[in-house]
């Protein structure tokens, strides 16, 4: 397939966007901290990065992450340029409770998430989720219309298709994330993989009308490019897929690639949150 399929015409001016994410001097967000509960009683820890935006993006991040890492702080700081930001911990993972269920459980956590932002009076409200944390993103934004936009990094197709190439020589990279100042507090504390799960495969196309984007590295070890095409191919319009060249997992794209992601995600959020 080609590197790039877009649904619709082409998004904004890419060399103003690049000069604003990497050359304006940042203020600094307020940053409040919350407390969210479940439905299954589970405490779900985030972080509000309030600037006074009139939209907002939610962070999902993935397996062995969370909010407080140092690649998924600096991307709320970078967005926060932009638009207030909502990040928080998935169970199992940073300061929220319980164990992570490999995405059986986990959108009971981003629900309440979209409550709470949604009831701060925000006009829209984007989502952008990385790797399984995509996985259950696609599968809110199927059943939660109080999402305007969505972007998934790296989503998987299915939990149990997931490619697990241990060989290849991106993997080592990838474990680079995980040393050193960017790997400081990761972990998880994981819980049952063989319960129910719902495929993102299934249920992408009830996502539509809400936009979807889906990125994906060249190079990634461990979902293979060919989920984010499968799951393009499936979706509803309108949707755009990108395939970045030499660009490995998850937020690895954000740590090889910053000014090509945030731009990307920029164009595609500014533009599906506009009013309609």
């Amino acid at each position: 397939m080609t590197q790039e399929l877009v649904s619709k015409e082409g998004l904004g001016n890419r060399t103003i966007l690049c000069q604003t994410l990497m050359g304006k001097k940042k203020k600094q967000a307020d940053v409040i901290p919350l407390k969210l509960k479940t439905k299954d009683r589970q405490v779900i820890s985030g972080s509000h990065y309030s600037k006074g935006h009139a939209n907002a993006v939610i962070l999902a991040h993935g397996f062995f992450n969370n909010k407080d890492v140092y690649l998924f702080k600096k991307l709320s700081e970078d967005l926060s340029e932009f638009y207030d930001v909502v990040t928080f911990d998935f169970r199992g993972h940073g300061k929220s409770s319980g164990l992570f269920e490999w995405t059986s459980h986990e959108d009971q956590d981003l629900t309440e998430v979209i409550a709470y932002t949604k009831a701060q009076g925000y006009n829209r409200i984007g989502l952008l989720g990385f790797s399984l944390g995509a996985a259950v993103a696609l599968i809110v934004a199927s059943q939660n219309k109080d999402i305007h936009s969505v972007i998934a990094v790296s989503a998987p197709v299915d939990f149990w298709q997931i490619d697990y190439h241990f060989w290849e020589p991106e993997m080592l990279e990838d474990l680079k994330l995980n040393i050193g100042y960017k790997g400081i507090g990761k972990g998880v504390r994981p819980g049952n993989p063989f319960l129910a799960k719902i495929r993102p495969l299934d249920v992408v196309a009830q996502i539509s009308p809400t936009p979807v984007f889906f990125i994906h590295g060249s190079m990634d070890w461990l979902i293979k490019p060919r989920h984010s095409e499968k799951l393009f191919e499936q979706a509803g319009e309108p949707k755009r897929i990108k395939i970045i060249p030499d660009a490995g997992h998850a937020e690895k794209i954000y740590d090889t690639h910053p000014r090509e992601f945030l731009t990307l995600c920029r164009e595609w959020l500014d533009q599906t949150l506009e009013e309609r």
